[in-house]
């Protein structure tokens, strides 16, 4: 059996998301729009009236081009959620676009409202999610290629790190129309104002001055 085109591949990945974590619309669409006076606030965003939609609301191009991967974690996320692109509001779903250099990482992190459903289109890929502590925090890992498929449940820490020599590209469907993201070091350690030291040195089991050279860190966001 032949492999199935890439583009099938991507549109078969939105698909999956049919059965959305957000709530189901009770229209056939609502597109999203920043101007408070003519739409209707619905499910964190406004809608314009219907009627004044267009074809031009529902097209997204921001995975023409690569993400620009010369950071310090060598990659980037190009999200495509209702903040993007607008059509997307009230349908309970959002893709990414995700471009790794080699050895590039995007860094442990959580989307508190979205499963996520990654395929490789180029490249090598470790991944993973780490379980709650109800499940002792345990790691599920694997190394994906080219056509590869992994899930990652809805608000579990998970990771992509390109093992492989060359450079990698993913792409994702998540199930929320704003699925959020929390990179957790950023989050620990670059929250303004900051942690308290005494909160983190007991947390971590590290003395302060650790905590204060990592709190001292700039933090990247490849979002």
């Amino acid at each position: 059996m032949k492999f199935l085109p890439i583009s099938f591949l991507i549109l078969a990945l939105a698909a999956t998301t049919a059965f959305a974590y957000d709530p189901s619309p009770l229209q056939d669409i609502c597109v999203a729009t920043n101007d408070m006076n003519s739409g209707v606030f619905v499910n964190g965003m406004f809608c314009k009236d219907p009627k004044q939609a267009t074809a031009d609301d529902f097209v997204f191009m921001g995975f023409r081009n690569p993400g620009n991967t010369s950071n310090p974690l060598g990659s980037k996320v190009t999200p495509a959620s209702v903040n993007e692109f607008a059509g997307l509001n009230t349908l309970g779903i959002s893709m990414a676009r995700l471009d790794f250099a080699p050895g590039g990482l995007n860094p442990p992190h959580t989307h508190p409202r979205g499963t996520e459903v990654l395929v490789v289109v180029e490249g090598t890929l470790l991944v993973g999610f780490v379980t709650s502590n109800q499940l002792n925090n345990t790691l599920f890992t694997k190394v994906l290629y080219k056509g590869d498929v992994f899930v990652f449940p809805i608000g579990l820490i998970h990771f992509q790190l390109n093992i492989g020599n060359t450079y990698a590209l993913a792409f994702a469907g998540l199930s929320s129309q704003n699925p959020g993201v929390i990179t957790i070091a950023n989050a620990v350690f670059g929250a303004k104002p900051p942690i308290s030291d005494d909160v983190l040195t007991k947390a971590f089991q590290v003395d302060k001055k650790v905590v204060d050279y990592l709190q001292a860190q700039f933090w990247y966001d490849n979002n």
